[in-house]
């Protein structure tokens, strides 16, 4: 019942973000479609020696396969060329476990905040930005729905065409790149992009929280159905067998006893 309560408050919180996300994405590729000379350095792509990947588990356990389908996303890197963020203990646990390189550890509530968020996607960009890394990847879930919760990698920096878990709609947004409308930006769209990139940024990485909450809320709370289905059938298993061993008795020590008044006789 607990499970099932946080669960629903995190489904909400997911979808409730999403038309906004989606909307946030379309902003950003609408202006930087009607400013195609704009030069930023989230928009570098150079070429991969180092990476840098957002590893987002779980705090507890008893969620089913939902961690162990991210580790093994997360081991397809190379330790030698990958520096690993972590969101949530057991992410943090599974890389000092593995042996990698662990960059920053963070964590975030059942609740995600926005607050949460910030100081993931600044700690990302300025690795990007210094040029430690040349690539930025989350790892995380996708929630689908209560039974389907998807493992995913995504590109977060350089920023490109989707950045973040991929938006609903927003795959073949193309109506967007054909819009050849006429654009005007105040100040400048350098002030502008450069101002919006990093809202940007942290929202994606907010969302990314908020799906990856939902994931887990739901996979709890199907782990916890299933424990409560498995106690049922063992407990019903186990009164069966109890109910046979005792009518066995009974009838042992009614033989018993027929037997000693025939004897008697």
């Amino acid at each position: 019942m607990v499970a099932a309560s946080k669960m629903r408050t995190a489904q909400e919180a997911t979808l409730s973000t999403r038309p906004f996300g989606q909307l946030l994405y379309r902003m950003r590729r609408t202006a930087t479609t009607h400013a195609p000379d704009f030069i930023h350095p989230l928009l570098a792509t150079r070429a991969v020696r180092r990476r840098a990947v957002i590893l987002f588990g779980t705090d507890k356990g008893l969620c089913g396969a939902l961690n162990s389908n991210l580790f093994r996303l997360a081991m397809q890197f190379d330790p030698a060329t990958t520096l690993f963020i972590t969101a949530g203990k057991r992410a943090a646990q599974f890389i000092a476990r593995t042996g990698r390189r662990l960059a920053a550890e963070f964590t975030f509530a059942d609740s995600p905040r926005f607050a949460e968020a910030r100081p993931i996607a600044a700690f990302a960009r300025d690795l990007f930005l210094k040029g430690d890394v040349d690539q930025v990847l989350i790892v995380a879930t996708r929630f689908i729905n209560t039974l389907i919760q998807q493992p995913s990698v995504v590109e977060f920096l350089p920023i490109g065409e989707i950045t973040g878990l991929k938006i609903p709609g927003a795959e073949s947004d193309g109506d967007v790149a054909a819009d050849t409308g006429e654009v005007l930006f105040e100040f400048s769209a350098e002030t502008v992009l450069a101002y919006l990139f990093g809202h940007y940024l942290n929202i994606y990485v907010y969302r990314v929280m908020l799906e990856a909450k939902a994931s887990e809320q739901s996979a709890r709370m199907v782990a916890m159905q299933n424990a409560t289905d498995s106690a049922a059938g063992l407990i019903k298993d186990l009164t069966l067998e109890y109910n046979n061993v005792r009518q066995t008795n009974i009838t042992k020590e009614l033989l018993e006893i027929a037997g000693g008044q025939l004897g008697n006789d």
